[in-house]
């Protein structure tokens, strides 16, 4: 007994040593990258373990009606929000929960308190008084009765008198209430100065409906300013009272245009809905022209509807140049693309542009992902840098060329994220803001010929900041992420991961039936992380749990390397024993190019299953005489944090 004790002590003792060791050499552990506990927990009857929908899935709905004035002086907003708030849950709900956004840009708001010195980008670098709540209150029955509500910051919970019924169960909420529109609001919202006058971007503009899902009941995450918004989706009638000489443009159709528009600019509107050509609107010659605006003093009111959507913002102004073209639906259906902008920018190298942009961006992303819904697309030039909102957007005003061509692709390829799939951005940008830099890729690569289509090939343009140290995981809330890591793991992070899963690890065949499948069946809808992980999962026909852990879970790196070229029978025409080695935790599949001295070449694609078991994988090349180079990744695409390792050369001639 005891000299097997001592025989097995020695073994433990070596095999720690050799353990010690490999890991000396290398990080990887496939043990914790194939993992068989992860994203295993069983489907339910609201969604299913294939990532879809499940048979009784279910989602609330809000619809609104909207009255509300423009005050251009003290530059307030002051009206009326009727909601019809509508439970398709099975529970019963003894109180509701609305978002008061514009009570973020108070001094002492927790998105004030908890923006970093010195400001950042959704930071409030001017304080207003929030929402001024004139009355809030139920109608039940045809019955109306003062709610008891209770303010939070950034929300309101309104206890009801009786619990409203599941399967159906119908309230109706009327506030009453005014605003003072912040400067610059987060970059989401605010106003600028020109020299025709004040552009006025409107957006969470509304008490709006907090969202009650099957994941977490009610999503009462306050508004920071990172993190962006998560709402249900419903039917908006709005009305927007503004001076007779301003222009409002906004989500959905206007539903008056012979009272708040003038024939000239009615007969232009026919024009351009017919034209694949920019047509003016208003031209630049023409603003605070007669010609252009109703003769009238005083106030006229806009009206707009907007059908299934998520949300609605506008913007209105005095100084608008006002152009428009058709855009070309996959259906056959047409939409109309429009921008506004001040004469200022309005050059052909820059907004003179913009409605080509939205028009392009749009025909191509209907073409490739999901088709563009609504009846028009509006891009807004002003203060906000870059904002989405369903049928319009607010872009930065002194953006031209490439630069513009960016923001405005971005800002309209939310459409599809989070517009249309509407995940939760406030606990997940990356399913919002990743997903639709991925999708950038492509509409900018198709635009005009590739007309801004990158030069650089984007993986190893991000190595430095992938192996940072302290780097966090893409799945982590955006407010929680470091300013300077928001950009890295809600835009770029995920939309290079997609990008690879599409070039590298399926194949843009699969990915996209994938992807597209996805699309279809969240649609209008609340998909989490793990529904999209298992529908790709489910149609690429591919388990992708490797994949999902590594990249989003984790801050995992790649290292991949050539270890080792021999010859068998040291005969290069008999072939070589090529090995090669994963010293990092993150995995990829391989492709290793050969080249020979003779000249010849080719290439090995390895799965990724070759490192479950371990880190070092050989495997044969047919050679038919002496190798030059071995190369891993020969055309870059994966972001290997040591790229000097993937290249192993003969140096030395062989001879048989």
């Amino acid at each position: 007994m005891k000299n097997i004790f001592t025989f097995l002590v020695l073994i433990i003792c070596f095999l720690t040593l050799e353990q010690i060791s490999a890991q000396d050499k290398s990080k990887y552990d496939p043990h914790k990258t194939f993992d068989p506990n992860f994203l295993t927990s069983p489907g339910t009857v609201y969604r299913s373990g294939s990532g879809a929908p499940g048979p009784q899935y279910w989602i609330n709905r809000a619809d609104y009606v909207i009255k509300v004035s423009l005050d251009t002086a003290k530059k307030e907003i002051s009206g009326s929000d009727e909601i019809t708030y509508t439970n398709n849950s099975p529970d019963q709900l003894n109180y509701l929960w609305l978002q008061l956004d514009q009570n973020m840009f108070k001094e002492d708001s927790r998105g004030s308190l908890t923006s970093p010195y010195g400001g950042y980008r959704f930071g409030g670098k001017n304080y207003t008084d929030g929402y001024n709540l004139k009355s809030v209150k139920i109608i039940e029955n045809g019955n109306t009765s003062d709610a008891k509500y209770v303010v939070t910051d950034t929300r309101m919970q309104i206890i009801l008198p009786k619990p409203l019924n599941s399967k159906g169960g119908k309230i109706k909420i009327a506030i009453d209430y005014n605003f003072t529109i912040p400067q610059n609001g987060s970059d989401r919202m605010g106003y600028l100065s020109t020299k025709n006058g004040i552009i006025f971007e409107v957006a969470q503009w509304y008490p709006r409906m907090e969202v009650y899902d099957d994941v977490v009941g009610w999503n009462t995450l306050p508004y920071l300013g990172a993190g962006e918004f998560y709402l249900d989706y419903g039917n908006f009638d709005f009305y927007i009272t503004v001076p007779s000489d301003q222009i409002v443009v906004a989500s959905g159709l206007l539903q008056n245009p012979k009272v708040v528009l003038t024939k000239t600019e009615i007969e232009r509107l026919d024009a351009a809905s017919k034209s694949d050509k920019t047509v003016y609107i208003v031209k630049p010659d023409e603003i605070h022209s007669a010609k252009i605006r109703p003769a009238q003093n005083g106030n006229l009111t806009w009206h707009f509807k907007m059908e299934n959507a998520r949300d609605v913002s506008w913007a209105s102004s005095n100084a608008f140049v006002w152009d428009a073209a058709k855009v070309n639906l996959p259906s056959g259906k047409k939409t109309l693309a429009m921008s506004v902008y001040p004469i200022e920018v309005s050059a052909d190298s820059a907004w003179g542009r913009s409605t080509e942009y939205v028009k392009g961006t749009l025909e191509i992303n209907s073409k490739l992902w999901y088709e563009y819904p609504y009846p028009v697309a509006v891009d807004v030039a002003g203060i906000v840098g870059g904002m989405e909102y369903p049928g319009i957007v607010f872009c930065g005003w002194r953006a031209k060329g490439e630069r513009l061509w960016g923001v405005v692709t971005h800002e309209f390829g939310h459409t599809w994220f989070p517009m249309i799939v509407g995940s939760n951005e406030r606990e997940y940008a990356w399913m919002d803001e990743g997903f639709n830099t991925f999708i950038n890729i492509y509409s900018t690569k198709y635009f005009n010929n590739g007309e801004y289509k990158p030069r650089r090939n984007n993986s190893r343009m991000f190595v430095n900041f992938l192996k940072r140290v302290g780097t966090e995981p893409i799945m982590t809330y955006p407010d929680d992420l470091p300013s300077n890591q928001l950009g890295l793991d809600a835009y770029f992070k995920p939309a290079l991961g997609l990008n690879i899963l599409r070039t590298y690890v399926l194949d843009s065949t699969r990915f996209d039936y994938a992807f597209k499948t996805y699309i279809n069946r969240w649609a209008y809808k609340h998909p989490t992380p793990k529904d999209f992980f298992r529908s790709m999962n489910d149609a690429a026909g591919e388990d992708l749990n490797w994949f999902w852990k590594e990249w989003f879970y984790k801050n995992w790196n790649l290292d991949q390397a050539v270890k080792d070229v021999k010859y068998i029978d040291s005969d290069p025409s008999k072939g070589a024993l090529i090995t090669i080695e994963n010293l990092n935790k993150m995995v990829m599949p391989v492709t290793v190019e050969v080249k020979e001295k003779n000249g010849k070449s080719g290439r090995v694609n390895l799965p990724v299953e070759i490192w479950e078991r371990s880190g070092e994988w050989t495997f044969k090349y047919d050679s038919s005489s002496l190798i030059d180079s071995v190369i891993v990744d020969p055309d870059k695409i994966l972001p290997d944090v040591n790229p000097q390792n993937n290249v192993w050369t003969s140096g030395i001639e062989h001879s048989k």
